[in-house]
């Protein structure tokens, strides 16, 4: 099961203490002050990654910790650094530290963002000596390094994004034309997390169906509207099993526009599907409705190789212009 939302509890290390020490010479009985500064707490950073399935890595662990620097040393030696913490998280992340409101987007593989601060390491006492003060005692604690919970909530970072009503072939599609095994079914959400397959070196991410009132909460939508956003192009399916292709139509732009508006100015290419179900006269009849909406658009069946293939090598030069 896809996890596209995690809320976790991240501190970064505290810095190490400055301690009270003293030089032991022979031929001295007392030394000067040698107490090492305490070292750097680990810092916290996330990292991107192509794995999407990689937050469900952690759906058992909650809390992440850099490690703490550690205590100075006798001899003037200060205290090790401690080690970073580097949060392994997929690609279309976003991180939002719920203590500040500040949010982190990782919109490509290899993005590195540094999240919280490790604490300064403390002072030891050879820090404190002065031409007035040639046997200070005193040290300073390290501070605590930075600490907040997360929410974690994975957009997915797809070239293209299927979008229909339920049962309007979207996963059917994506198995034709991808390596992708989703699963199909003749209901309503067989597909309950969004499913991937590559076409080339494409991406296209079939997004759980939508209904009237998906941005409201209603049905499975509202969760998964958010993973269209970061679509390149939007694939839209309407079955011709649909008595009013317009009307079909207006539903899922009407939802996407009450999510974010931005949505609608993204490319769309319209796909008539599973033409199969009606007879000739009213496949053409649906066609002409569909050419209406003045966007490009495709008849497929995808028993019916032919349609598949065009439509799949049609793609893919869109694509490889954009």
């Amino acid at each position: 099961m896809l996890i596209d939302e995690l809320k976790i509890n991240i501190k970064a290390g505290k810095g190490g203490d400055g301690v009270e020490r003293w030089r032991h010479e022979k031929s001295l009985e007392f030394g000067g002050p040698s107490g090492g500064n305490g070292g750097k707490g680990g810092d916290v950073y996330i990292e991107a990654v192509s794995d999407i399935s990689i937050l469900s890595n952690y759906k058992s662990q909650k809390k992440f910790s850099a490690e703490n620097g550690e205590d100075g040393f006798r001899g003037s030696e200060h205290g090790k650094r401690g080690e970073d913490y580097v949060l392994i998280l997929p690609i279309g992340s976003v991180v939002k530290n719920l203590y500040t409101g500040e949010t982190f987007n990782l919109s490509k593989v290899g993005e590195k963002r540094k999240i919280l601060s490790g604490g300064k390491g403390g002072f030891g006492n050879e820090h404190f000596k002065s031409s007035r003060n040639v046997s200070p005692t005193e040290t300073t604690k390290g501070e605590p390094g930075e600490e907040a919970d997360f929410f974690i909530e994975l957009e997915l970072v797809a070239d293209i994004g299927l979008i229909g009503l339920p049962n309007a072939g979207k996963s059917s599609l994506l198995n034709a034309i991808t390596n992708a095994e989703a699963k199909v079914g003749n209901y309503a959400f067989t597909t309950i997390e969004p499913n991937l397959g590559a076409l080339y070196e494409f991406i296209i991410a079939d997004i759980p169906g939508l209904i009237e009132g998906a941005a409201e909460g209603k049905g499975l939508g509202d969760k998964f509207l958010r993973h269209v956003r970061r679509t390149k192009v939007l694939v839209h399916l309407i079955s011709a099993e649909n008595e009013n292709i317009k009307e079909t139509y207006k539903t899922i732009r009407s939802e996407l526009e009450k999510f974010d508006p931005e949505l609608l100015k993204k490319e769309e290419i319209i796909v008539l599907s599973k033409t199969d179900t009606v007879d000739e006269k009213e496949a053409t009849k649906k066609l002409k409705e569909v050419s209406k909406l003045k966007k490009p658009f495709f008849a497929i069946s995808v028993l019916d190789d032919k349609s598949t293939k065009n439509f799949r090598d049609e793609l893919v030069k869109i694509l490889r212009k954009k």
